[in-house]
């Protein structure tokens, strides 16, 4: 499972993200990331602010409360889920890895 830290405004988790691709989601686990593919190419934060996004719908939260803390310019990113706990964001993330391997798109790399 991703390893996922509370904080005093929610929680955060780490993301493997790969903009600019053909197909849009969930895509897995890499290392100890969530793997998250965005159509948008990474220009002038326009591929975070799809991340956050979609991470935002697929976790059923306002797009306000997810944001990018670390890695902007980066692959690897820390994000942080505003208003969630720890244990509320493990449960939501293993629902979607859960639905992920279900379309077949939810697998292990790095």
């Amino acid at each position: 499972m991703i390893p996922v830290t509370g904080n005093a405004r929610g929680a955060s988790f780490r993301v493997h993200a790969a903009a600019g691709s053909t197909r849009e989601g969930i895509q897995g686990v890499h290392g100890e990331a969530l793997k998250v593919a965005v159509r948008v190419a990474p220009e002038r934060g326009r591929a975070n602010r799809a991340l956050c996004a979609l991470l935002a719908a697929e976790l059923g939260v306002a797009r306000r409360d997810v944001r990018v803390v670390v890695g902007e310019a980066a692959r690897d990113k820390t994000v942080e889920v505003a208003g969630l706990g720890a244990e509320e964001l493990v449960s939501r993330l293993r629902g979607l890895l859960a639905r992920a391997r279900g379309t077949g798109r939810g697998r292990e790399t790095g």
